[in-house]
């Protein structure tokens, strides 16, 4: 099932078998939020949701996981080569706000992150499944073992929907945001489970939401962002800036608007930051998975924060 990674990973069998749940659920809309091999409680809720979305038993370890649900999943890694392309579109993030308005888009830093994002991996598993590889001086033509994974740009193509040959997707009539779970869950019109995802809510409890119902308004692709300082001295003006859109835009790859003036559910170029209370308000979520619950919902579709 896993051949190219066994060749190539210098993972254990058990520790491979998890990692290969863990991509599989992450296929099926259930995501871990970083895949890397190692079995915890974001991975367990993915399996319980996975299960009981399809009214299955639940196995008891990841590799009876495995081998009850996904031992025929066939290879679900690919070998990607890098390209002068990947390699030119590398970006420094400069750190004042001003400076960073003038970049034309927020790019990704180093090839590491931007391969392990497009396998929806954690650096460091990234790493491990590409033992030797230095990324300090990566070049063209280097060959790099990732998760198969469609790209982030085919979810946020779906809209509008009704253009001519769109691919029939599932539509999620209603999303549900756990405060205490850190979970993010989506369902179709006849309540059954279609993703689960991890994310991120506010830092202070004063800039959470109340408990209610939402709706999502003016859903953006590749959004800008527009950046006001926190602080800004007595009688200062506040400047405002506006960062492109990119990977590495504050907000990620995609917003979902709420309608909860300066609320949404949104990227972040941090993924590995997910699953606590960090965020300045919004709900982040890793870009592959703001893209796919962008790929899930529309303008008007239903919002529940709850605990």
């Amino acid at each position: 099932m896993f051949t190219v990674a066994l060749l190539l990973c210098s993972l254990a069998f058990a520790e491979t078998k998890t990692l290969a749940v863990q991509i599989c659920l992450d296929r099926a809309g259930f995501s871990c939020n970083t895949i890397d091999g190692q079995w915890g409680v974001k991975s367990q809720r993915a399996l319980e949701g996975y299960c009981a979305s399809r009214s299955m038993p639940l196995p008891p370890t990841p590799e009876a996981a495995y081998d009850a649900l996904f031992s025929n999943a066939g290879n679900i890694f690919r070998i990607e080569t890098v390209t002068k392309a990947d390699i030119d579109s590398l970006t420094a993030i400069p750190n004042s706000p001003a400076e960073k308005a003038k970049l034309e888009k927020m790019n990704y830093g180093s090839i590491l992150e931007m391969f392990a994002e497009r396998g929806h991996l954690s650096r460091r598993a990234m790493e491990r499944m590409n033992p030797g590889v230095d990324w300090a001086h990566i070049q063209p033509g280097t060959r790099l073992v990732i998760p198969d994974f469609p790209p982030i740009g085919e979810e946020l193509a779906v809209w509008p929907k009704n253009r001519p040959h769109a691919p029939k997707r599932p539509e999620a009539a209603l999303v549900k945001v756990s405060l205490s779970r850190f979970e993010i869950s989506a369902y179709d019109a006849h309540g059954k489970q279609l993703a689960l995802f991890p994310c991120s809510i506010a830092r202070t409890k004063a800039k959470l939401p109340p408990h209610g119902e939402l709706k999502i308004v003016g859903p953006i692709a590749n959004p800008n962002y527009t950046y006001t300082p926190d602080f800004v001295p007595r009688g200062g003006k506040a400047s405002k800036y506006i960062f492109p859109s990119g990977p590495r835009c504050p907000v990620g790859v995609a917003w979902l608007g709420l309608n909860l003036p300066g609320y949404g559910i949104h990227g972040t170029p941090r993924p590995e930051s997910i699953g606590s209370a960090e965020s300045h308000g919004c709900f982040r979520l890793a870009n592959w998975n703001a893209a796919r619950l962008y790929a899930l919902c529309k303008s008007g579709t239903r919002v529940i924060v709850g605990p």
